[in-house]
């Protein structure tokens, strides 16, 4: 058994974990930070997502707008500060639909009301409306751009159905490499004195009420840490490294998958924003499917409406495509790696079908799609926790459910605060265990109408 000491542990090498090991080591110098996890870092949960970020974020209140913000401001710094060498773009989030406009017009003003800044309403013309460029984030807009005619949608966006009635183009959206965005972040934090140590954090010493130290269990052997400082990063696994606390935090987690597969007909425009169908889809079949999937009770419900959701984008330089759909919500037990319905890559392509027409191309031969997923960990009302826990010494940054990408930045930046002692941004409270205490928080948050989650 070896004996070391630390003055922070940080329990879990994801984008959360890296982003508060390079915000407390790279921007606020504080030394002897010990980052632990059992796998290579970024490879549970943070290389399975669609990598994108966004400031569209529905209330009540304003802290997730604030906190997108603050998260995308820090992307762009270090996006500059390295030759965005994450391949940072701005293409946007581009919400479509047939038969809720109305419901979509509120949400794009929402959100810019909140501080996603202007909103843009195109009537009769499509100036001064500009086009996202495929590549880059510097100068481009911000806020919403809103369509609600539909003869103008088609000109300005061919690809969509034509059946769209309306669409909004959130402007301070894209997406990056959040592989090299974690390990820009990690190379930083080990460079300014961050240890990656390979292994799993199997006990906490909590004698006197306080973090004490930690026992991680490695290849080599058993390692004692002595440390007065312990963070829970520990992504799908931050409930249960909070019971060696002795805490109970109020986390479940979700299973999700995505699917990419090669578009050679390029279906899906290479020059596309994220395209998101805000509406129920009865999946396309033929009469011939319909009558073959209703003798089965096993595929009766796909002929059942599924939820609103489907989402995809275009992916790097060639005709890779992602196609992301929660069409099956629910909390879930953690199972490596995620299990998920067979039919899920024919679902979810000819769902998102709905809104890119030609997708249907592809209905007679199925892509052969590669699959993969994670596990959200999130809270009741679908926001993190960052910052201390009731236990002296015991911090968490975790519970980013699908939004660990955009807003672990900013994540890492608040919890470095609470740290090292420099001022609190106005939305830390909203990120606190003990917001949970706090009445006119219960009495704001029984005002919402949506989770955020896409």
């Amino acid at each position: 058994m070896s004996k070391e000491s630390a003055n922070i542990v940080i329990c879990g090498a994801g984008i959360a974990g890296v982003s508060a090991a390079f915000h407390l080591a790279v921007r606020n110098g504080v030394k002897g930070i010990v980052l632990v996890d059992e796998r290579p870092p970024l490879t549970l949960t943070s290389d399975k997502s669609t990598e994108c970020y966004r400031n569209w974020w529905p209330g009540p209140g304003d802290a997730m707008v604030a906190f997108a913000n603050r998260s995308i401001d820090l992307l762009e710094q270090l996006a500059r500060e390295t030759d965005n060498a994450f391949l940072m773009n701005r293409r946007g989030y581009l919400f479509a639909t047939a038969e809720n406009g109305a419901a979509l017009i509120d949400a794009a003003r929402e959100t810019t009301s909140l501080g996603a800044s202007d909103l843009r309403h195109h009537i009769g013309s499509a100036a001064p409306y500009v086009p996202a460029p495929p590549h880059g984030f510097e100068d481009q807009p911000d806020g919403v751009d809103l369509f609600d005619d539909p003869d103008l949608i088609q000109q300005v966006f061919p690809y969509l159905s034509d059946t769209t009635t309306t669409v909004a183009h959130a402007r301070r959206c894209g997406w990056l490499s959040a592989q090299q965005l974690g390990m820009t972040m990690l190379t930083q934090a080990r460079d300014a004195g961050v240890t990656l140590l390979r292994g799993s954090l199997s006990a906490v010493d909590t004698n006197g009420g306080r973090i004490n130290g930690v026992t991680v269990e490695t290849d080599s052997g058993t390692t004692e840490i002595a440390t007065p400082a312990l963070v829970n990063a520990a992504g799908p696994f931050t409930p249960a490294l909070a019971r060696l606390c002795g805490l109970e935090l109020p986390i479940a987690l979700e299973g999700h998958v995505k699917i990419s597969f090669s578009d050679p007909r390029h279906a899906v425009p290479r020059d596309a924003p994220l395209v998101i169908w805000n509406d129920e889809v009865a999946l396309p079949w033929s009469a011939e499917e319909r009558k073959a999937l209703a003798e089965s009770p096993e595929t009766r419900a796909l002929l059942e409406p599924f939820v609103a959701g489907v989402h995809g984008r275009p992916e790097g330089a060639g005709d890779t495509v992602l196609l992301y759909w929660t069409y099956e919500g629910g909390s879930s037990d953690l199972v490596l790696p995620v299990p998920y319905d067979p039919n899920y890559p024919e679902i979810t392509i000819r769902g998102m079908s709905a809104v890119i027409p030609r997708l249907a191309e592809y209905f007679d031969q199925m892509p052969r799609p590669y699959v993969d997923g994670g596990y959200y960990a999130k809270t009741p009302e679908n926001r993190p926790l960052v910052g201390p826990l009731p236990l002296e010494g015991a911090f968490i940054c975790g519970a980013f459910s699908g939004f660990g990408i955009m807003t672990a930045m900013a994540g890492g930046d608040l919890l470095a605060a609470h740290i090292a002692g420099t001022p609190l941004p106005d939305y830390a409270p909203a990120f606190l265990l003990s917001r949970y205490d706090d009445r006119a928080y219960d009495a704001l948050m029984a005002t919402a109408t949506a989770s955020g989650q896409l």
